[in-house]
């Protein structure tokens, strides 16, 4: 969204007006933690990134997951928040870009403001994509967690065969639900011909 229909000269410039950085962090490695600041967002390029924070019961609990293309951190950089309440880990090994939007206040340039109109309106579509995530946890019943979380996925692919950024133990936790319960969940749907899967990938039948 930031750099979409940008040319070569304007996505050059634009780096720049982000302090850009490319930076490589190997699975398991924070990349941002809880209680510090956030001084950039990050665009991912390759990898899968996963933002997480600690309920008052010590329990992990992930917030999203973070593909190539898309962006994490944002709110949090422009608000500048002094001690941010996530931590971002990356859950593969990842590159991503880290841009920083402070300069977009300041610059009257042509080009900032646009920028600045793009990051706006990139705030606001994340604020939406919110929803997926309430719509899944309001959900009662693992069951029905599993659908919605399916039928998202299956939207957004366009397709009923999509892979997700999850292993088991993560799909949990970001379900809300026990993965012994989980487990049992998905088989009973693949036994009842609901669902077809292998590890990450599945099929809506």
């Amino acid at each position: 969204m930031l750099f979409k229909d940008l040319n070569e000269n304007e996505i050059e410039k634009a780096l720049n007006l982000f302090s850009s950085v490319k930076r490589k962090y190997s699975k398991g490695e924070n990349i941002a933690s809880a209680g510090t600041r956030l001084e950039k967002f990050g665009l991912v390029l390759s990898g899968t990134v996963q933002v997480s924070f600690i309920d008052i019961d010590g329990n992990s609990v992930i917030m999203a997951s973070v593909t190539k293309g898309d962006t994490f951190g944002e709110s949090l950089c422009w608000l500048n928040i002094s001690e941010i309440p996530v931590t971002v880990t990356a859950f593969t090994d990842v590159e991503v870009l880290l841009l920083s939007p402070q300069s977009l206040s300041s610059s009257t340039d042509a080009l900032a403001l646009e920028l600045k109109n793009r990051f706006v309106s990139m705030l606001a579509t994340k604020a939406l994509a919110m929803n997926d995530r309430i719509q899944i946890l309001s959900k009662p019943t693992v069951r029905q967690k599993i659908i919605t979380f399916l039928s998202q996925y299956s939207n957004r692919s366009q397709s009923k065969t999509f892979s997700v950024p999850f292993d088991r133990e993560t799909l949990a936790l970001y379900l809300g639900v026990n993965r012994s319960a989980l487990s049992r969940e998905l088989s009973a749907m693949q036994k009842e011909g609901i669902i077809e899967f292998y590890k990450n990938t599945f099929k809506i039948l």
